[in-house]
Formats: structure tokens, sequence, C-alpha cells
């Protein structure tokens, strides 16, 4: 590890750096670092996942990660931390160290009674650019050719593992899997929450893509409403204005939306949103924050969406809200 520092010039010669272990993931170890040179952010992938749940998953995703923070960073300066080095044989990157108190985490101040629509806009408007451009990139569908990483951290963590403790939705469920593994139109980031994304002072910034896949857009559109839905339907206080925020996040991606017809992005992702509900109860990543009554509102209320099958994302949020 500080061998990594000194190779890559993060670091002089001899000098081991000041390494804080930093909390919050379930599927890597990341530190800050202090050397002579700077202060940096170094990360590693885990072979098994920090949840209850039996999950393990290639750390060759740390490849993926780096290679999506220097696709994005080239695409959308600032929209993710500077990538400064990578080594693929000990699986660990360094990017650039974002202090708390200039880029606070979006799932902070949601959580905290903050929730600022034009922010939310903010993020639709970036993950709506990245799939625009990315979408007509030839290189990407070969650099980010992830499916077998993809379908282990999200179709059958989510999906797959839901269908198997609700048995009559096992239809729906797995061929949403089959509909979002042979979509192949856009970089999709796979981790798009608020947990992932920092609130800095010129917008906000991604992290965490260690799912990264050229693949299904509506699924980054989805998951990230996923969140927003999740808090509105079951936090007191800010409620309504996630639920304005989530709206606000949907027209503002709409309007990048040029690769396919709106339309029927719009009908995937209708039916993603609810799946991936259902999921953060049911699945292999619960959410933390849930008690067994929210978990059992949350449940309910996803299952009746799944089988209305919503032809619309703005009739899915309409539906999820009630």
């Amino acid at each position: 590890m500080t061998a990594f520092l000194e190779e890559n010039g993060l670091a002089a010669s001899g000098e081991s750096g000041d390494w804080t272990p930093l909390a919050g993931g379930v599927s890597s170890d990341i530190w800050r670092v202090t050397t002579s040179r700077g202060t940096f952010c170094v990360k590693r992938a885990l072979a098994k996942l920090r949840v209850a749940a039996d999950w393990e998953a290639d750390v060759g995703r740390n490849a993926y990660e780096w290679a999506y923070m220097q696709t994005v960073s080239a695409l959308r300066p600032g929209s993710v931390p500077l990538p400064l080095a990578h080594d693929p044989a000990r699986g660990l990157f360094a990017m650039e160290w974002l202090p708390p108190g200039t880029h606070p985490l979006w799932k902070s101040q949601l959580l905290g009674g903050v929730a600022d629509p034009g922010f939310a806009g903010m993020v639709g408007d970036l993950i709506g650019s990245i799939h625009a451009a990315s979408a007509v990139d030839p290189s990407l569908p070969d650099r980010f050719a992830t499916d077998a990483n993809f379908h282990a951290l999200r179709l059958d963590a989510y999906f797959l593992a839901t269908a198997r403790v609700h048995d009559d939705l096992s239809d729906i469920l797995t061929g949403l899997v089959r509909q979002t593994a042979g979509t192949k139109l856009a970089l999709v980031h796979g981790d798009v929450s608020p947990k992932n994304i920092l609130a800095g002072p010129d917008g906000p910034v991604l992290l965490d893509a260690e799912v990264a896949w050229f693949g299904d857009p509506a699924f980054d559109l989805a998951f990230c409403l996923t969140h927003l839905i999740i808090k509105a339907k079951v936090l007191d206080g800010p409620g309504h204005e996630i639920a304005t925020a989530a709206r606000l996040l949907v027209e503002r991606y709409f309007r990048h939306v040029n690769w396919e017809s709106p339309e029927r992005l719009s009908a995937r992702a209708a039916m993603l949103l609810p799946a991936l509900v259902l999921a953060r109860t049911d699945g292999k990543s619960p959410v933390e924050y849930l008690d067994n009554g929210q978990q059992g509102t949350l449940r309910h209320c996803a299952r009746g969406v799944l089988l209305a099958s919503p032809k619309t994302i703005q009739e899915s949020i309409a539906l999820l809200l009630l």
C-alpha cells in the first residue's frame, strides 16, 4: 500500500503516510491518506461485501471504477473526484480528496431534513448528460463490457434475490433482469444513490462507480429515484420536498434523452423503480435506516405498483407516493 503511494509520486521515498479508514461502504476499503505530497483518497475493492447475506464479487471491479472516473472526468470535469493513480495488480486506485466541509454527502442532507429540489435537478442533469455523451462514444461498449459484474452486484443481488422471496412476482422480476441485461445504450454508473453523491459548491460529484457498465441508462435513473421515493415515503418532515425533488430530477434528466425514444426509456424505468424499492426491503442490500413497520409499508406499496404495471416513470412515482 505504501509502495503504491511512492511508485506513483504520491509520497516521498520511504514515507508511509497517515492512513485514516473511512466509513460508509460495504464493498470496499477506503482511506484518507496524508503524505508530504498532499491528501488523497485510496480505495480497494473487497471480495466479500459487508452485508448479512452471502454476497461475493470480482475485485477486478476496482478497475471498472477507475475507468469510469477517467471517462466521466473527461466528459464532465469536476463531476467525479479527479483520478490520480491506479495499480490493477494491487487492486488500488487513488483519487482526489474532497473534504466534507465543502462537499457534504447528499444522503446526510436528506436524512437531516434538507431537501433541495434544485440540487436534485442538477443530479438529473448530470446523469442525463453522461448518458447522452456516452451513447455516441464507440469505444465504451467494449471498455465497459462488465456484464458479469453488473449481474452479480445488481441483477442478482437486487432482482433475483427479491424474486426468491416473492414467488408470485418472479416472472416480473426475472423479465426485468432479461430486459435490463439486453439493453446496451449508454455508460451506466450502477450506484447513483444519495450516499454516493457529494453536494459540491459547483454541483453534484459522483462516487463509487465500481458497478459501471455499458447498458441500460434507465437503471441509473430508477436507482437514484428509489432512494428519494423511500425517503419521501417513510421520513417525517422533508417528505413533500423530496417528492418535488424526485419529479424535478426526472424533468431535468429527460432534457438529455436523445439516444432513444423518451417513451421507451420511461417505460423501462417505470417498472425498474418499484422493483428496486422492493429490493431495498427484501434483496441482498436492505436499506439500513428502516424499521420493520417502514419496511412493511414499502413492501406493500412496491408490490402493488409492480402488479399495476405503470407505463411511465411519472406514473410510477405517483403510485409509489400514494
